[in-house]
């Protein structure tokens, strides 16, 4: 199976069972293998005290980005380490990009780079995502041979 509709097929599958993703209003932009874009805008109810977006909010799509861009290769992974820093406040009715792309992948072990960018191209928060690589995988009977 070609890479790229791996990437895909792993990224529906794990959508349509993400129910905090869907609930964030997350939209995949594109995927690819240990690459994921995904859009959302923000919500009133995504607001904090101060009136700007929660940094948990962020810190989800970014979260929900290195999962998609993880799993990609069709071996389950999940992550074992993440920092976030946040370097711009959002407000209601921004819409923000988040693209994560892998800076480091081995049998066991890949490493994740997440931008958050507003529309306007502007940074808004920084994410690095390391996670295990497990055995198994997401459709098992692509890589084992037919028998008879």
């Amino acid at each position: 199976m070609e890479n790229k509709d791996k990437a895909s097929r792993v990224q529906q599958k794990m959508f349509s069972h993400d129910w905090f993703s869907q609930w964030l209003g997350i939209e995949c932009l594109g995927t690819g293998p240990g690459y994921s874009k995904l859009k959302m805008t923000i919500r009133k109810e995504m607001l904090n005290g101060f009136g700007i977006a929660h940094g948990g909010i962020t810190y989800s799509l970014a979260d929900s980005a290195l999962a998609f861009a993880s799993n990609s290769h069709g071996r389950m992974a999940v992550s074992v380490e993440t920092s976030i820093s946040h370097t711009e406040a959002l407000k209601e009715g921004d819409v923000i990009v988040a693209e994560a792309e892998e800076q480091s992948l081995s049998n066991k072990i890949a490493v994740y780079q997440i931008k958050v960018k507003r529309e306007d191209g502007k940074v808004v928060a920084l994410f690095k995502g390391t996670v295990y690589r497990t055995a198994k995988e997401w459709f098992p009977s692509d890589t084992n041979p037919i028998k008879n």
